[in-house]
């Protein structure tokens, strides 16, 4: 009687999973782990007639995972929801049912949502890692499931990523914002620290240097990234009196529109007496006024390009990892005024 794919898993020591998807011919595994998986079976005498069912192309649906980690993820934002869309659109292109799923890491069962994707319907993954460190990706990258991680990058794992180019966004604005003032530009930061705000700050700076300033003398406020966060933020500092600059580059448009409303309060005029520059270009970037230069993310091709580099790799699993950094604008508006002196 021949070896069962159970039996089999057994003896390679990999799981049912990973064994089945092997046998199956299914995404989720490395080509070496296919290899070992086959001979094996082979010389253990596998029947392989009860795979007669066998399918050229994945079966099941890809899931869109959010993983929320802190609150700076908000699904129902412009910014996501256009995300969301370019994702639906790409896999409604290529005949991919689509889910959305959540994953919450301040509950206790952190471990057993991940395994309930693992043995679901789930054939591919994009993970929104907008809120994850290195160490909350690992996990995901044990799945035998093809991954994409959109809107963060990891110097340590190899993973196939899909993100904004920060680094040249906010060079982009901080440039701006020097060569129409000529001023020192100040840093309205994002008091949450992940990924992409950090990659915005080395942006800032190489700016800041490339100018011939000194990265230390630039006024750097820390800020709640939401529009009522900066704004109370922000408001308290101008109270207390701390030292302003008379330009600043925010880490997004939610925490620029909150401490232009509290300047403007507070009887400073934009951009007369201080210019501002955001990044991301969501609509409230066009409600206030003055309307604010920022930096424009191409939002729905990010989804779209991460839903096109899941399905090749669905198709195709033994890719190497690759990074795709999609490319910024700069949008020019009214909240930047001109040096005259």
């Amino acid at each position: 009687m021949g070896i069962t794919a159970k039996e089999l898993a057994g003896k390679l020591n990999l799981s049912a999973a990973a064994v089945s998807m092997a046998l199956n011919g299914k995404p989720g595994v490395s080509t070496e782990t296919r290899r070992k998986v086959l001979d094996a079976a082979e010389r253990y005498g596998y029947d392989f007639s009860r795979l007669s069912d066998k399918k050229k192309t994945p079966s099941g649906e890809i899931y869109f995972v959010m993983y929320k980690k802190h609150g700076a993820v908000v699904a129902d934002t412009p910014f996501f929801s256009q995300v969301s869309d370019g994702i639906a659109l790409e896999c409604k292109k290529q005949g991919q049912k689509l889910k959305i799923s959540y994953i919450y890491e301040e509950e206790d069962s952190l471990q057993k949502q991940i395994e309930d994707i693992q043995y679901s319907d789930c054939c591919g993954i994009i993970l929104l890692g907008t809120e994850m460190e290195a160490a909350d990706l690992r996990p995901f990258l044990d799945l035998p499931i093809p991954l994409v991680l959109l809107d963060a990058y990891f110097d340590t794992l190899p993973c196939n990523c899909v993100l904004i180019n920060n680094m040249q966004g906010a060079y982009l604005a901080a440039r701006h914002l020097i060569r129409s003032c000529r001023k020192q530009p100040g840093y309205l930061q994002s008091a949450y620290q992940i990924s992409n705000f950090a990659e915005r700050s080395s942006g800032f700076y190489k700016a800041v240097r490339s100018c011939g300033m000194s990265a230390s003398k630039s006024i750097t406020h820390l800020l709640t990234p939401s529009v009522d966060g900066a704004f109370a933020d922000m408001n308290e500092l101008i109270k207390n009196g701390d030292e302003l600059a008379s330009c600043y580059f925010a880490d997004n448009d939610l925490i620029a529109v909150g401490a232009a409303k509290a300047l403007m309060q507070n009887g400073y005029r934009i951009p007369e007496d201080i210019s501002i520059v955001g990044f991301d270009n969501m609509p409230v970037s066009t409600v206030i006024d003055p309307a604010l230069t920022t930096i424009h993310v191409p939002k729905q091709y990010m989804g779209e390009a991460a839903a096109r580099r899941l399905i090749s790799l669905m198709e195709d699993p033994g890719q190497p990892p690759i990074k795709i950094e999609i490319d910024t604008t700069l949008i020019y508006r009214d909240s930047v005024g001109k040096d005259i002196s």
